[in-house]
């Protein structure tokens, strides 16, 4: 106790906070001074190569995009979590992370503790379809046929515990129905299916869906967004056809390890926010199909939080296992 209060004691300590602070501001003012590495799970990288193309730009140092889709993101998310702590290695982060962190019994890394939030990026709904050729016209008609035959239709994911799994039993849940879940090892071989005519329907990510829509292969009868997807402006959401409560979005934001100094993680944001909102970019995410945007640090800690509670819920009411 004697030497806790001791006055040089203070004073040390005083000193290496000084000293602490201003190593941070030092970094962040020299940072970036070489390439940095955006590491991608599962889904695409189109928002990575297009913001690394304008932070290449700007900062005149290369953006390395680094895929690892294996293990539905764990790996991707753990080497970001235990990479060096300085704000030259980024995490590609989708709704498949928040899914883990919840789903998975045995994480190698803590999502919400291990890893910071910088920016959300942009979203993206998913969108209810059938195929074309199908009776099936909208989500009431699902919704019916369902009801009258429980348990004989069924829909496809691209894998147990992905956010179109999530989708699917959200509805299943809230519309009272009785239908079936296909998994598959990706998106495209439920999309394959389902033009074969084997599954009924499925939630498929906007960008994955699009080419089948436009060219009358797929029929979108929903989009699982809060609001109306602004490429499909028609097509109503699963909200508005009788289920209020029903929102899910696909999602891509930017994460980095916890430890990494605030002001960095702030100079990172101030760049992709300010990226997110230039014309260009937000013209070529719309053509890969998201709805762009560019958040605050706050407001995105605030999304991952409900996010985590809303896939959390649904786990729970549906007593989805891992695989």
């Amino acid at each position: 106790m004697a030497e806790i209060s001791n006055p040089i004691y203070f004073l040390i300590r005083k000193v290496t906070l000084l000293l602490c602070l201003i190593s941070s501001i030092s970094l962040a003012q020299n940072f970036p001074d070489k390439p940095l590495r955006v590491i991608v799970g599962p889904g695409p990288d189109s928002l990575a190569r297009i913001t690394g193309e304008k932070i290449t730009e700007d900062w005149g140092q290369a953006v390395v995009v680094d895929a690892r889709p294996a293990a539905g993101g764990i790996i991707a998310g753990d080497t970001v979590a235990k990479s060096v702590p300085d704000g030259y290695t980024l995490l590609l982060s989708t709704g498949s992370f928040t899914i883990n962190s919840v789903l998975q019994p045995k994480m190698p890394y803590d999502f919400q503790n291990d890893l910071a939030p910088v920016s959300l990026l942009a979203t993206l709904p998913f969108i209810l379809v059938v195929n074309s050729s199908s009776p099936i016209k909208s989500l009431k008609d699902f919704i019916a046929a369902s009801k009258t035959q429980p348990g004989k239709l069924n829909y496809a994911s691209s894998g147990n515990g992905t956010p179109a799994h999530l989708a699917g039993e959200m509805l299943k849940q809230m519309a009272g129905i009785d239908i079936l879940h296909i998994p598959y090892k990706s998106a495209a071989a439920g999309v394959t299916d389902l033009l074969g005519g084997q599954v009924n329907c499925m939630f498929v990510p906007a960008p994955s869906a699009l080419p089948f829509i436009r060219s009358n292969q797929l029929r979108a009868i929903a989009v699982s967004s809060p609001k109306r997807y602004s490429v499909l402006p028609e097509i109503p959401t699963v909200a508005e056809e009788g289920y209020p409560n029903f929102a899910i979005v696909g999602w891509n934001g930017i994460h980095v390890p916890a430890k990494t100094p605030k002001s960095v993680i702030e100079k990172l944001n101030k760049e992709f926010v300010k990226v997110m909102h230039q014309k260009e970019v937000q013209a070529k995410a719309v053509a890969a199909g998201f709805e762009p945007l560019g958040s605050s640090i706050e407001e995105f800690a605030q999304f991952v939080k409900s996010d985590i509670s809303r896939s959390s819920e649904v786990i729970k009411t549906g007593n989805i296992q891992p695989y």
